[in-house]
């Protein structure tokens, strides 16, 4: 990617931030970070994040760290930690170094010891809702602005004069695990009566007798994320923590705790938040999701985890041109899905092969065709790519075709296969629909035509026109497939805002077992991409076998006559 590719992609006013920084000798160097919790599967709302933090170290030539926020043990696990960094690298993203919040404890716990020792922090006894009680409360409904004041302001401890030394023992007991959890907490000594909750003498340090992945039982208190998260960029000389709007309310504890322990001064700048429609961005309910068995995992297609966009056949470079294409604002915004699927639309028209395959088959029979006969024919690879060449398919006397090109009486404004009609069947021949067979019940079964051997190719000789092309595959030849149509797994928009059981849709999932490919898909190899044409982008699913190719939709085409007869 080019320099110039780079800048595009990172928000003006954090480049002229950064750019300033080094100006004016804030900062020698320019280093970001990462800082994800290990307790789930990156979605696409952690993606901007992580290409902003990315492209202004790469911009500025200076370095990223990938450091996980691994601070409440009870929800973290290595199977995270390893899915995440895979997840990075495959959106392209490079780092210098891999750490982890939990590699600096035993400093941290060094650090807040000063603070007890400075008179900035105490132990405190009291329940978390007596805490909670006492920190007063903001106006129902609002968020936090430096120009708002709490209804009730906030009302001191009854140990917040607690001695110093009487702190410094409680917290090394607290540290040793001699206290039930619940029962004590560690507080920063700020100001009761700030306008910033935030800043009513927060939490530091609470007990938990939890198993930690990387320390193990070392530990019986834990670090709340305010009180690691700044202290974890000082510790590593990050000198620019890019992080989404919901933060700044945040920084200036972030900048307070740093101040008073006159630490390396890392610089926080937010900027908005990326929200996507009838996307799910909460990883607890993405994790309940999970968990109940309402989805087939993290990877399910349907979610907008990277790992179920991965399956669903999108691209890195397709999420990458997205995010990076949306815009900053100065507030957070809702995206609509339906432009993310037009950058995936166009990214894959320009990479994906070619093939036919139907989905819903019925048999078409062409009575004039030579008996036992078949012949190959040329077919385009990608129209949008002059290298990728042509393939040879095979045509026959009975060939299947999708139930939606034929109607037995066709409604206005149909211009597909009907008795008496004539269409292309793309790359082979014209063909006249002539009578139909049905079944017991009055069902059409089998369609019958004739062709005209002087248009094969698709073009009439003597420039005769039809008004419709249809898609096909042989029957003689044609390789069984299922084939997985994904919808929307959510009916509304907002789907962190709902109750999980009333807002799945039912519908979003149908599974075609019996649908045909051309025989050209037999060797496909899980995650390629490939356009059926006239019926949208598919991706080969980790679930297929040389016997049974699964294929996944990633996206549909536009299909105008769909459209019309929903509408109708």
């Amino acid at each position: 990617m080019s320099s110039e590719e780079v800048v595009s992609r990172i928000p003006a006013f954090i480049r002229e931030a950064v750019d300033e920084d080094l100006k004016n000798g804030r900062f020698k160097y320019v280093r970001t970070r990462l800082p994800p919790e290990p307790n789930g599967y990156l979605h696409i709302g952690h993606v901007k994040a992580f290409l902003i933090d990315y492209f202004t170290a790469k911009e500025f030539g200076g370095e990223l760290y990938l450091r996980f926020d691994d601070t409440n043990p009870s929800k973290e696990e290595t199977e995270f930690v390893n899915a995440i960094e895979d997840d990075a690298k495959w959106l392209g993203i490079e780092w210098a170094k891999v750490t982890f919040a939990s590699d600096y404890f035993d400093l941290l716990y060094e650090w807040a010891v000063r603070l007890v020792k400075m008179g900035l922090a105490y132990v405190d006894d009291q329940t978390q809702e007596e805490m909670s009680a006492g920190r007063g409360t903001l106006p129902k409904g609002t968020k936090w602005s430096e120009t708002e004041s709490a209804i009730r302001p906030g009302v001191d401890s009854p140990y917040r004069n607690r001695p110093v030394e009487e702190s410094l023992d409680l917290l090394e007991r607290m540290k040793n695990g001699e206290f039930p959890e619940g029962s004590r907490v560690l507080r920063a000594k700020i100001d009761m009566a700030h306008s910033n909750i935030l800043l009513r003498d927060p939490v530091m340090y609470r007990i938990m007798h939890v198993h930690h992945h990387r320390t193990g039982d070392k530990w019986h208190i834990y670090p709340m994320y305010d009180w690691s998260h700044g202290q974890n960029d000082s510790m590593e000389g990050v000198t620019h923590s890019l992080c989404s709007n919901e933060y700044i309310i945040h920084r200036p504890l972030y900048e307070w705790f740093l101040e008073k322990l006159e630490a390396f001064p890392s610089r926080q700048i937010e900027f908005s938040r990326l929200n996507l429609t009838y996307a799910m961005m909460s990883k607890r309910k993405l994790r309940k999701l999970v968990e109940m068995g309402m989805v087939r995992g993290w990877d399910d297609p349907r979610l907008t985890t990277l790992r179920g966009l991965r399956r669903r056949g999108v691209t890195p470079e397709a999420i990458v041109n997205f995010v990076t294409g949306i815009g900053e604002t100065n507030n957070d915004s809702w995206v609509e899905m339906a432009q993310f699927d037009a950058v995936i639309r166009d990214d894959l028209n320009k990479r994906a092969i070619r093939r036919m395959a139907v989905l819903n088959p019925i048999k078409l029979v062409i009575d004039n065709y030579p008996e036992g006969e078949s012949e190959e024919l040329d077919a385009i690879n990608n129209p949008e790519d002059p290298n990728a060449g042509a393939r040879k398919v095979k045509f026959s006397k009975t060939i299947y075709i999708e139930q939606d090109d034929f109607r037995e009486t066709p409604p206005p404004k149909y211009y597909r296969l009907y008795p008496g009609n004539e269409v292309r069947l793309r790359y082979a021949y014209f063909v006249k629909c002539t009578h139909v067979v049905k079944n017991d019940k009055g069902e059409v079964v089998e369609v019958h035509a004739t062709y005209d051997p002087t248009t094969r190719g698709g073009d009439s000789a003597d420039g005769r026109k039809v008004k419709s092309t249809i898609h096909w595959v042989s029957a003689e030849h044609a390789i069984s497939a299922e084939v997985r149509m994904y919808d929307q797994l959510f009916n509304v928009e907002r789907p962190d805002d709902g109750e999980l059981e009333s807002i799945i849709n039912p519908k979003s999932l149908e599974i075609l077992e019996n649908a045909f490919v051309e025989p050209a898909l037999a060797d496909v190899k899980a995650g390629e991409n490939v356009q059926f044409e006239r019926v949208g982008y598919f991706c080969a699913d980790l679930d297929s076998t040389p016997e049974k190719p699964v294929f996944n939709l990633t996206v549909n085409l536009k299909d105008t006559w769909a459209k019309l007869e929903k509408k109708k």
